[in-house]
């Protein structure tokens, strides 16, 4: 059976159990240890020594990068397939998910940041949301104009489009920035959310949540208890977004994080 080494928070974790469950592929979701203080050892580092979710295992294959492990899928069993037929319709769809996934996370992420592990609050705090939310209703725009009044972000069916997309849209719905109300962007997510697929990747996320202990996490963060990884994207996110001070606070205080150093 294939094994993926998943968090139910992460949105690259989740677009991938929305691919293997939309081929209708059989996988143990296994969550590693270490991940919150850069401590993470054994299978899972072995799989991906970048020590991050997702990583998959399919009998000796070994393999990290949410993309990458995408398109292993393609290509290990392409029925159904997630990808359209047209060349320049897979790269539209491979560019959407580039997108969401080096720009449009980062501000979820920092959103996160403040919400969960209190980086900075009061009106430098205030100052961040706000350009958050300024940022989210400029992708969301952009996403409705990619739209372009299809169904699906991937065309006339479900796919590759739609799964890298909704992980992040949800995201910012947690966030308290969902899409207008009646917008064509936001009666896409409506769809994307009713299938089996997202909605238990969905329920999957809301469960950890429940037991995650996340009234803890700023204080574990305090502490140098808990590091949160700050790379490419995120780091320019903060530094951009007029967050700075976060950024040399944490390496003050030693709790942020950057990619491991490979063995």
């Amino acid at each position: 059976m294939i094994r993926l080494f998943d968090h139910p928070f992460s949105p690259y974790a989740q677009k991938v159990k929305i691919s293997l469950r939309e081929k209708g592929l059989a996988f143990e979701a296994v969550l590693p240890g270490g991940l919150g203080a850069g401590g993470a050892a054994g299978e899972f580092v072995e799989a991906n020594p970048r020590a991050e979710v997702p990583a998959l295992i399919d009998r000796d294959v070994r393999i990290f990068d949410s993309t990458i492990i995408l398109e292993y899928l393609e290509d290990a069993y392409p029925n159904p397939t997630m990808l359209p037929a047209a060349p320049a319709e897979r790269a539209r769809v491979r560019m959407l998910e580039e997108v969401m996934d080096t720009h449009f996370e980062a501000i979820n992420w920092g959103l996160s940041e403040l919400k969960w592990f209190k980086r900075a609050e009061g009106e430098a705090g205030l100052a961040l949301e706000r350009r958050a939310k300024a940022q989210t209703e400029g992708f969301f725009a952009w996403l409705e104009r990619q739209l372009g009044g299809r169904q699906w972000f991937n065309g006339e069916t479900f796919g590759w489009g739609d799964l890298c997309v909704a992980p992040y849209v949800n995201g910012s719905v947690g966030h308290g920035n969902p899409p207008p109300a009646g917008s064509d962007l936001a009666d896409w997510l409506a769809r994307a959310n009713a299938r089996p697929s997202v909605s238990k990747t969905l329920k999957e996320a809301a469960a950890m949540a429940q037991v995650a202990g996340m009234a803890e996490v700023a204080e574990l963060v305090a502490e140098g208890l808990f590091k949160r990884e700050y790379r490419d994207h995120r780091l320019e996110w903060m530094i951009k977004s007029g967050g700075v001070d976060v950024v040399l606070n944490g390496l003050e205080r030693d709790n942020i994080r950057f990619s491991p150093d490979f063995h």
